[in-house]
């Protein structure tokens, strides 16, 4: 009575080891990969918009907190040369430099610049 246990059990093994193939696997397949294809897409949407979200807000607090004010006093001789070197560079730009941001909108730009470039490394870090 074991040997008969033991072949009815190998052949119920093998009867549920290979899933019989359904007719519509192909368009079942396609259309698997087409959700997961778009899900990648509205994440990928997703994180950028947040990401440009917490960008704002953080350079928003930055600004806030006047934390530029309280840097260019600690060194005032590096952003008068930063001041003037820009003057030097683009006269057309007294209008940003003597507005109510001044100097800080200049460094509010290098930063999202730098942020910009960070984003196009991972981007293509990812690709590779």
């Amino acid at each position: 009575m074991a040997a008969a246990e033991i072949e009815v059990e190998r052949t119920l093994e093998r009867l549920f080891a290979r899933a019989p193939e359904a007719a519509d696997a192909d368009a079942f397949m396609e259309r698997v990969l087409r959700r997961l294809n778009r899900s990648w897409a509205a994440r990928r949407i997703l994180i950028g918009t947040a990401g440009l979200v917490g960008g704002v807000i953080g350079a928003s607090q930055l600004i806030m907190s006047n934390l530029f004010s309280r840097a260019e006093a600690a060194s005032s001789d590096s952003a008068r040369a930063l001041t003037n070197g820009v003057r030097q560079i683009a006269p057309q730009a007294d209008w940003l430099l003597n507005g109510p941001a001044g100097i800080e909108a200049i460094w509010l730009v290098a930063g999202l610049a730098v942020v910009a470039m960070a984003l196009v490394l991972t981007r293509i870090i990812e690709e590779i």
